[in-house]
């Protein structure tokens, strides 16, 4: 990477800037701050983009959200997002369930709370393993190095093969419809902006086998990787 060529630092919010769900550090939102002055700021998340931009605590920043499939300018005059683009796709319902539930009954996934299935206005699905309504001790508990879900993240992908398949928080797999996954977001950004891939920086912590941020990792986009959001101040300060 050539720290100065880049103009656009795009960013994951979950593990990258904060905790899961949770507001920045304030070490965190004075970063951001700094780097406003002197790059455009992206985020690049997983969520929906008011998800994401209630999350930030209203940050002016503009956000690609559901893996592409939602894409919104922040306008400083309203304070508010403009949503520029929100794509949705229908999904078989009768076929993901009969899906899930069988690898419920081949893993032993059969006790559950809630819901088999996750249905999102989007077209994204996920499979909660636990369920949908699971208790978060559970949750957090289950498969904490996510070691049992990648034994089996090949096959899954392979029976989800209309979909780009993530290993997701703490018990669950994440699908978005292809070809939407980080990468695409960021391609389709840079095209539609004028920007060549060695322009971007990406930050993002799911980097690993089946994380959400894996497609960019593995691309020529520059990626700078973080492993404690905590450290995100002390490794983006070479771009100050």
């Amino acid at each position: 990477m050539n720290p100065d060529k880049i103009k656009v630092i795009a960013m994951d919010l979950d593990g990258t800037l904060t905790q899961h769900k949770q507001p920045m550090t304030p070490e965190c939102k004075q970063t951001l701050i700094a780097l406003s002055q002197k790059y455009k700021l992206l985020m690049v998340g997983a969520g929906q983009v008011y998800r994401i931009f209630n999350q930030l605590e209203h940050f002016p920043i503009d956000i690609i959200g559901n893996y592409g499939l939602q894409y919104a300018k922040y306008n400083p005059e309203k304070q508010d997002l403009e949503i520029i683009r929100d794509d949705s796709f229908p999904c078989d319902r009768e076929k993901t369930e009969a899906i899930v539930t069988g690898f419920r009954e081949k893993y032993g996934f059969t006790q559950y709370s809630g819901d088999n299935v996750e249905y999102h206005p989007s077209g994204c699905i996920t499979f909660p393993v636990l369920g949908t309504k699971a208790q978060q001790a559970d949750k957090l508990a289950f498969d904490p190095d996510r070691s049992k879900r990648r034994k089996i993240y090949n096959e899954v992908t392979a029976a989800f093969a209309d979909y780009c398949v993530f290993v997701g928080g703490s018990s669950s797999f994440d699908m978005a419809p292809k070809p939407y996954n980080k990468y695409y977001a960021l391609d389709l950004y840079c095209r539609e902006n004028g920007l060549q891939h060695d322009e971007v920086l990406f930050v993002g912590d799911d980097y690993g086998t089946g994380g959400n941020d894996e497609s960019v990792y593995l691309s020529d986009i520059p990626f700078l990787c973080i492993d404690d959001y905590r450290e995100f101040p002390k490794q983006i300060a070479f771009m100050l």
